[in-house]
């Protein structure tokens, strides 16, 4: 997955970072707040403060400890909040070949914000799950999209509303009436 920028909700005022595939096909929102926003957007344009921002401090922390951020994992949708993991491997010499060899990968949990601000500040891969995208991803083709406004567009220009009637009452299962727009009623 990559970023591919960041958001706000119309309705809220909220921060969405959105991550594209590869594909280029599908985006995944994940709502965060605006220090997360913050975060991550700092971590994308490369933006050096006087004093290091909590996510530029754990990048320091990693190397300070020979630590590598290898990727990190969106691997799960839990109560309507994303889980994420961070794959990081220890680096230590092979005495007997002098040069660095890594260890096993260690699992630390972490907040997918969080993630993706580490993501970016250490150009590491940002991983998503297939069934996590599929749960949660909107389709992206602005091409497509096009075409379809274009279709309904088209399709509004040439229908009349007495071939709309009729198209609503051929879809009206037999012996039922068909439905009143202007009843508010519901069943």
């Amino acid at each position: 997955m990559s970023v591919a920028g960041l958001a706000l909700d119309a309705s809220n005022r909220t921060p969405i970072v959105l991550l594209r595939d590869p594909s280029g096909r599908r985006q995944v929102p994940i709502w965060i707040d605006h220090a997360q926003a913050h975060n991550i957007l700092a971590g994308i344009k490369g933006t050096h403060l006087e004093r290091p921002l909590s996510h530029d401090l754990m990048v320091d922390l990693l190397h300070a400890g020979n630590l590598h951020l290898e990727k990190v994992i969106i691997h799960a949708i839990e109560a309507n909040t994303f889980q994420a993991i961070l794959k990081i491997s220890p680096v230590t010499k092979d005495e007997t070949e002098n040069n660095e060899k890594p260890k096993a990968l260690l699992d630390v949990d972490a907040r997918p914000s969080d993630a993706i601000a580490l993501a970016v500040r250490t150009n590491c891969g940002i991983w998503m799950l297939e069934k996590v995208v599929g749960e949660a991803s909107i389709p992206v083709d602005a091409e497509a999209d096009e075409e379809d406004q274009d279709k309904f567009r088209r399709f509004l220009d040439e229908v009349s509303p007495a071939a709309l009637v009729r198209h609503l009452k051929s879809r009206t299962p037999k012996g039922e009436e068909p439905s009143d727009p202007e009843d508010k009623s519901t069943k």
